[in-house]
């Protein structure tokens, strides 16, 4: 199948901890679960998850399981029409929002996918040093 995905998990600033990227053709469950093992004993402070609608069923107890975190997911309603933003789920979206405004992450034009994951480490290095030194 032709194109990519990417899993990120960031902090509560919207700053990146990890990313995974891999091939469309996989779910999203077995996509968190390449993120998490790539975080696997990186993050030994990190306690709770929040995650949406996608990632609920047996992924929840996997990860407790798995890693003794406990997550929360963030489901939206059919009942608001129009965007609502949604709480904690909003912070992701913003990192994707920020990715984007980069040429190189807009699409997909690298055949490797650890290419695919670094431009995405750099361009949020690049966010982040424009945070501390702006101008």
């Amino acid at each position: 199948m032709k194109g990519r995905k990417r899993h990120i998990l960031v902090d509560t600033d919207g700053l990146l901890l990890g990313v995974v990227a891999h091939a469309a053709d996989i779910q999203d469950r077995d996509g968190a679960k390449l993120l998490f093992g790539y975080l696997d004993g990186f993050l030994p402070r990190l306690a709770h998850i929040w995650a949406d609608g996608g990632d609920a069923g047996k992924l929840v107890d996997w990860v407790k399981e798995t890693y003794g975190w406990t997550r929360a997911i963030v489901k939206r309603t059919d009942i608001t029409p129009g965007f609502v933003p949604l709480p904690r789920r909003w912070v992701v979206e913003r990192t994707f929002a920020w990715l984007s405004r980069y040429r190189r992450l807009s699409k997909d034009y690298e055949e490797n996918i650890e290419v695919s994951e670094s431009f995405v480490s750099v361009a949020m290095i690049h966010l982040m040093l424009r945070r501390v030194s702006p101008g």
